[in-house]
């Protein structure tokens, strides 16, 4: 009897056990896939697969999942996840999925979905100026605003698929708009006739887009698979796909892609392998491949405004570098510590010269450097580590905000002379504020109140006074027509 009962009470144990086993795929479908995706290619967040976690194994990733990821949007989950929760994760991230997707021409052409109710029109069904539209991309419900520059009046607000990154690129003359989300969706939108004209899948899990100078292809920089792909912007089809890899020939994710329009180019970064590309849009030598070689990948970039220069940095380096794109090597190192956020950066003629300014993802401050000497002109302390800055060329001032840490909800703004903070914004205290963009005339400034019942705020950007609050749902990003296809001074290209 007693045999037994020990028996049965081992059996118990064992079962005890096995039920208290943590179930990893059903703790991701909790927890990480609303951001990451539910087959772990990428949503909001970034894919969680072995392709590109392999630098986070072992303690780091555990700290991530327990403790959240400075300068991201990646939360902890300690107080809801033990470490044996944490630690089940974790091997669940590190399987390589069963399958990673191969998504060719044929897989992108056959995705594509053209609205077979647009219609073409000749000219705006809305009376505004068409150079002074903003577009606002609202994810916390994945739909954007179509909002009149001049009344503030919303003409359109349309779905987009979801979780939009990057962002959004329009054709030269201003009438379409190419918006593309994580998970390698680009749709396109009629600003005109106010209706969305098609979508296609160009890539599993992307970066972002980039619209060739004369506005015919449009560049998807892709994660998964490893390929760039070029699409025609007139119907969407696919014009090419081009795998990726390094001059030894490892494959490489794309950081990211951008237009070089004084060199009729796209300049691609790459994220295994210490290059960059730099691929033609000139009819004559239409897609080729150029590389320039470095000693390292670099992580985020900045374009001086005729496109001679490219300024790079990797976050675990105290150094930027600067590119010189005409001679394919390297002019100048910069001190930029600090994690600077180049993709970000904004440059302004200050003293008969012109500088170049980037915030900084982990440390409170603003770099100012001098882009004839490349030397650090000023460090500006802020309240944070900041995210976006912007300016525009008919206003006196720089707007950054403070993204990172306990004062996300103040806004500075500093003098372009003299380099001193002349203001700081708190507009909605204890909210996240973030992301500035001006009208066409630079004679208003459009702050994101960050969060789910958010608000675009909009300043007088001469008196830095509030005018009106439009409601949104958590506007992450404002892109302005004129700002972006003229490249405007003080805006991130």
């Amino acid at each position: 009897m007693i045999r037994r009962m020990i028996s049965t009470l081992s059996l118990c144990v064992i079962a005890s056990s096995a039920i208290a086993e943590p179930d990893a795929g059903a703790l991701y479908q909790e927890h990480c896939a609303e951001c990451h995706g539910p087959s772990r290619l990428g949503g909001i967040g970034p894919a969680l697969i072995p392709q590109t976690l392999r630098r986070m194994y072992g303690p780091k990733m555990q700290d991530v999942i327990a403790n959240g990821r400075v300068a991201t949007q990646m939360i902890g989950y300690s107080d809801v996840l033990d470490s044996d929760d944490i630690i089940a994760l974790e091997a669940y991230l590190k399987t390589p999925l069963a399958e990673v997707p191969n998504w060719g021409p044929d897989d992108i052409n056959a995705s594509r979905v053209m609205n077979d109710d647009y219609t073409a029109v000749a000219a705006p069904v809305w009376a505004s100026d068409p150079m002074n539209i903003t577009l606002v991309v609202e994810t916390g419900d994945h739909h954007v605003s179509v909002l009149d520059g001049d009344t503030f009046e919303v003409l359109d607000r349309f779905a987009t698929p979801f979780a939009v990154h990057g962002g959004p690129k329009f054709s030269p003359d201003g009438r379409y708009v190419f918006i593309m989300s994580r998970d390698g969706w680009v749709q396109k939108y009629d600003i005109w006739a106010l209706q969305e004209v098609g979508q296609v899948r160009a890539g599993v899990n992307s970066r972002n887009i980039a619209m060739s100078s004369d506005g015919k292809h449009l560049a998807v920089a892709n994660y998964l698979p490893m390929t760039l792909t070029i699409l025609s912007t007139a119907d969407l089809t696919v014009e090419t796909v081009t795998d990726v890899a390094g001059s030894d020939g490892t494959p490489s994710r794309v950081s990211a892609v951008y237009q070089a329009p004084q060199r009729e180019s796209f300049i691609l970064a790459l994220k295994d392998t210490p290059e960059i590309w730099e691929i033609a849009t000139k009819p004559e030598v239409l897609f080729e491949r150029r590389r320039i070689m470095l000693t390292e990948p670099l992580d985020d970039f900045f374009f001086s405004p005729d496109y001679r220069y490219l300024i790079g940095a990797a976050r675990a380096s105290e150094q930027g570098v600067v590119i010189d794109l005409e001679q394919g090597s390297v002019a100048a190192s910069l001190p930029l510590a600090g994690m600077p956020h180049l993709g970000s950066g904004i440059s302004w003629p200050r003293d008969g010269g012109r500088v170049l300014a980037t915030p900084h993802l982990s440390e409170g401050m603003i770099s100012v450097i001098d882009m004839a000497t490349w030397s650090l002109v000023k460090t500006i302390k802020t309240d944070g580590p900041g995210f976006f800055m912007r300016s525009h060329e008919n206003t006196p001032y720089v707007w950054a905000d403070v993204f990172f840490g306990p004062n996300r909800d103040k806004i500075h703004v500093i003098d372009k002379q003299t380099l001193e903070i002349v203001k700081t914004l708190d507009p909605a205290p204890g909210k996240t504020v973030a992301h500035v963009e001006f009208t066409k005339d630079g004679k208003h400034a459009l702050v994101s109140l960050w969060e789910d019942d958010g608000a675009v705020i909009i300043y007088d950007a001469a008196t830095l006074e509030e005018v009106k609050r439009l409601p949104m749902r958590k506007p992450s990003g404002k892109y302005n027509v004129w700002n972006k296809i003229s490249f405007s001074d003080g805006t991130s290209h």
